[in-house]
């Protein structure tokens, strides 16, 4: 049972993951996240210890974060200004 609802965690944040850096305007920037975001989680496809696993969800939690942030401050930035 621990194991299904911590693979649900993973796949559910891999894909709110991929659907905030595929919404950033700049296409550098949003391919440069999906592709970090694909490598991290193949790299660590194989982690099976709990401690790690849930160190490794922490990592990427905080990187939603910080894509949804620098999403939110590009789009900022971008828009026009309104006199």
């Amino acid at each position: 049972m621990a194991a299904s609802s911590s693979r649900a965690q993973v796949l559910s944040l891999y894909r709110r993951l991929l659907k905030e850096s595929r919404s950033f305007p700049s296409y550098n920037y949003r391919t440069y996240a999906l592709r970090r975001v694909r490598d991290a989680f193949r790299e660590n496809r194989s982690v099976e210890d709990p401690k790690a696993l849930e160190q490794l969800l922490n990592k990427a939690r905080d990187s939603l974060a910080i894509i949804q942030r620098q999403r939110a401050c590009l789009a900022a930035a971008a828009a026009p200004e309104a006199y």
